[in-house]
């Protein structure tokens, strides 16, 4: 097991009618901006809910952000800050909603270009303003990091950005919430942690044993869980179970003292940002393609994967990695999710506008060992069309 450190802030309340308590999470005279997507979450009173709980304070509402989170929109919540003297923010949503908040977060207190917190990828960011967070769709785990993905439209760039200043003060985590979601959002949910577990997961061994066995345990409830919450939506267990398997997915705790791919998440994003494809539909696109192509690199631990996650043991090595790769690809099918390229109407032509692209944001050594190359990338992407 490689060293590590470990901290992460952010308070959970998980359960039924935790919204309640949001009157006791945030100072009493604080000027809220409450921060939010389109019209879901008026129309299932979610908001109604926050509004009530926020009592007294002053709350300044700003809606609007989109799924992939632009960049300009960001910047004219910054502007709503400065304008109302914002003190705290509130995030009612997903990922992208959070997301979005943590970049405005940091840009409230970045005296340069905003931009530059993206392309140093938060390595310029010194502070960031106090949020917290209300989670109505389980997906990303940015609840409880310090991570953020922002979509700069007019570059034609979808970059990540990482700071210990921008966990959430807390999140409340009420599965309820997540009753209405519509089957695609519960699909891309499930397929966007499932591969949040497989990028710190499917590298090489590490003697990691407690991190294996519990990444192993978060792919086998999704596998298990995923396709049960398409068919029985208000069930309150499986609700409860996929949300905080997402959350414990990417809140540091699996990742650490492992080395971590992220190779299928950078590629993803340059589809996203070519055409706005879900983000974890354009996941469900390259790993695949990517586990195939490195085989040889992640041999082990695809073998492991194929035996403790998918209960794979007979045959020999090659037959197994074959079949834990279809495995994968048809678990991806059976929630509904298409992956392959010509599925969200890219062609062979697109490939060399994808490749450039990575070129250009600097991912040109990809992956657990910086060996994903361009010329790598273009082959995986050859093989998801």
């Amino acid at each position: 097991m490689n060293n590590f450190d470990l901290h992460n802030p952010t308070h959970i309340l998980f359960g039924k009618g935790r919204i309640a308590d949001l009157d006791a999470q945030i100072p009493a005279q604080a000027k809220v901006l409450l921060l939010y997507g389109g019209g879901s979450a008026e129309r299932t009173g979610v908001l109604g809910q926050v509004r009530s709980a926020l009592g007294n304070r002053t709350v300044v509402e700003f809606g609007g952000i989109e799924p992939n989170p632009r960049f300009a929109t960001a910047i004219k919540a910054v502007d709503v800050i400065a304008e109302h003297g914002i003190t705290f923010l509130l995030a009612v949503g997903g990922g992208s909603v959070i997301d979005a908040t943590k970049f405005i977060a940091a840009a409230a207190k970045y005296d340069g270009d905003a931009w530059e917190i993206l392309t140093s990828m938060g390595s310029v960011v010194k502070s960031a303003m106090p949020f917290g967070t209300v989670l109505t769709l389980p997906a990303t785990g940015s609840e409880m990091n310090p991570g953020s993905v922002i979509t700069h439209a007019e570059k034609g760039a979808k970059l990540p950005f990482m700071t210990a200043h921008c966990y959430p003060v807390f999140s409340i985590l009420d599965p309820e919430l997540t009753y209405t979601l519509p089957p695609r959002q519960i699909a891309n949910g499930v397929a966007d942690a499932f591969v949040h577990i497989i990028e710190q997961y499917l590298t090489y061994p590490v003697a990691a044993s407690v991190q294996d066995g519990f990444a192993e345990t978060l792919l086998r409830t999704l596998i298990e869980l995923g396709p049960k919450a398409l068919e029985t939506p208000d069930d309150y267990d499986i609700r409860a179970n996929l949300m905080w398997t997402a959350t414990l997915a990417l809140n540091g705790l699996i990742g650490a003292g492992v080395p971590q791919d992220w190779a299928s998440h950078m590629i993803g994003h340059e589809i996203t940002a070519l055409n706005d494809t879900d983000h974890a539909r354009t996941l469900a696109v390259v790993l695949p393609a990517l586990m195939q192509d490195q085989r040889g690199p992640k041999r082990e631990k695809l073998l492991q994967y194929a035996a403790n996650v998918w209960n794979i043991r007979e045959g020999d090595d090659d037959t197994r990695i074959d079949a834990a790769i279809d495995a994968t690809r048809n678990f991806f099918h059976a929630m509904g999710i298409d992956t392959r390229l010509g599925d969200y109407g890219l062609g062979a032509p697109d490939i060399d506008l994808l490749v450039a692209a990575l070129e250009s944001h600097g991912m040109t050594a990809l992956g657990e060992n910086q060996a994903i190359t361009p010329d790598t990338a273009r082959r995986i992407l050859n093989a998801a069309l």
